[in-house]
């Protein structure tokens, strides 16, 4: 097989670094400027989404009890206009966003095996951002009208989120898929992050709206960028090295075909066990972190009673080790398989592994262990940064065994995802509204046992080839 010429097909894809030229683009290649651009729309997008959960502090009335005010009436002043919206409405407004992220995730996970990426992002970043900049006048006519602009940024920006998947069936060589998706899915804790730096101090200086403004504006400027520079298959950018070209082109000659996806293989799909382990791993994944998120500074309050900025600083620091975690771990994870030191599906279970136990481990310690302040915030912390791990373990392995249907398995994936995120805010709210004292306990080893029990099914069933229903029986890209 050594003497076999570079142009000739590779038997197996933990052999390729025998054939690529060993001077290749790394870091500062445009497969890698790709990654880090999607990196930031990523960030825009959960900015945009995360920002009105800190603003709704001080755009409602907290005291609920003003006499005679519609919801299109503000006794705040012009910066920062005070809106009489009942916890319910609050709580439809916050959660509007998700049901028109759910509603597109599988149409256009199928769509992005057909049609144009590139167009869909643009299109998907550009209409967010809209929507962004129109929720404060709408919230001038009334809360109907906010709740309408966000099911609509849900929409838009659940297309980017299905889209991009599709985007490494193309771009992505095979020991480089761990670290260019999580370069650009750490984008996913970036915003967050920024938002809970950021927003407090914006509220005080210029007035809640220009939240809003800032992130929307920022959008659209990500949004002529990505038009410019993003084009759907290395093989037809005008800028890239012949050199990068030609190393992404035979990196996946072997690759299955994604072109010409017109029928799915659904039968196939629900009789997959490999799939169920993702589905399964992706839903206790999204239970876990959307629980952190939402009530993370409730907890922090709890426990410490701080005032707004103190506990946005506070839960800014989960997100922030997240960003640290899932990067490293892409880098980590693409070196252990380039040097055969582990196999793929090794190497999908042991990030799994990690990003799913490390956070049960740190929560029992934060429940049982911990002796003073200092030391639950640190469990709190790494319980919730720990699953980013999993951006190098399941979180791609859907690219492992059906690279063909990646951008519509990803897309049912996040469904299911998104209900165990709902589920979980919606349990914990009952658990906390029962027994107050002793829910924490409760509401943690829930959690702690669907991780287990998603983790276990995992390490069983798990897979890394690509499955015979994933293939063609004739077509593959050369």
């Amino acid at each position: 097989m050594e003497n076999k010429p570079f142009s000739k097909k590779r038997s197996c894809p933990q052999m390729e670094n025998q054939f690529f030229p060993r001077k290749v683009p790394g870091f500062c290649s445009f497969r890698y400027g790709i990654s880090v651009l999607l990196h930031f729309c990523n960030g825009v997008v959960m900015a945009q989404r995360t920002c009105l959960s800190l603003t709704m502090v001080v755009m409602v009335n907290a005291t609920q009890s003003l006499p005679n005010i519609s919801s299109g009436e503000h006794p705040g002043n012009i910066m920062n206009p005070v809106y009489n919206w009942s916890p319910d409405i609050q709580g439809i407004i916050l959660s509007s966003i998700f049901y028109g992220t759910m509603i597109v995730q599988v149409p256009i996970g199928y769509l992005s095996g057909i049609y144009s990426i590139k167009n869909m992002i643009v299109w998907g970043l550009f209409l967010g951002s809209v929507f962004s900049l129109c929720i404060p006048p709408a919230a001038q006519v009334g809360e109907t009208l906010v709740i309408v602009c966000r099911v609509a940024q849900g929409m838009a920006q659940g297309t980017i989120i299905a889209a991009q998947h599709h985007i490494w069936v193309q771009w992505a060589p095979p020991l480089e898929q761990g670290r260019l998706t999580t370069i650009s899915l750490s984008g996913i804790h970036l915003g967050p992050f920024i938002v809970l730096l950021v927003t407090g101090f914006i509220c005080d200086l210029l007035g809640w709206p220009f939240v809003f403004y800032i992130f929307g504006a920022y959008g659209c400027v990500l949004c002529l960028f990505w038009y410019v520079l993003f084009y759907d298959d290395p093989k037809n950018h005008p800028c890239i090295s012949i050199n990068e070209k030609e190393y992404i082109t035979s990196s996946l000659a072997q690759q299955v075909s994604s072109s010409n996806l017109t029928t799915l293989p659904i039968k196939a799909m629900l009789q997959s066990l490999p799939l169920w382990a993702i589905f399964l791993c992706n839903f206790a994944n999204i239970w876990t972190s959307n629980f952190t998120l939402m009530y993370t500074p409730i907890l922090i309050n709890s426990i410490a009673h701080v005032n707004m900025r103190e506990n946005g600083l506070l839960s800014s620091l989960a997100p922030l080790f997240a960003y640290i975690i899932s990067i490293l771990g892409g880098q980590i994870a693409d070196f252990l398989r380039s040097r055969n030191i582990l196999s793929t599906i090794t190497i999908r279970k042991l990030f799994t592994t990690l990003g799913m136990l490390f956070p049960v481990i740190f929560s029992m310690c934060m429940l049982y262990l911990s002796f003073n302040f200092y030391s639950i915030i640190i469990c709190l912390i790494f319980a919730n940064a720990t699953t980013a791990f999993v951006f190098s373990g399941v979180q791609i392995n859907a690219l492992d065994i059906a690279p063909r249907f990646y951008g519509f398995l990803k897309g049912v994936s996040s469904v299911i995802g998104m209900v165990g995120g709902i589920l979980s805010s919606t349990v914990t709210g009952l658990i906390l509204n029962e027994d107050p004292e002793t829910s924490w306990y409760k509401i943690y080893f829930l959690m702690s046992a669907i991780n287990m029990l998603a983790l276990i099914f995992y390490l069983i069933f798990a897979k890394a080839e690509i499955q015979d229903w994933a293939k063609e029986s004739q077509e593959t890209r050369l």
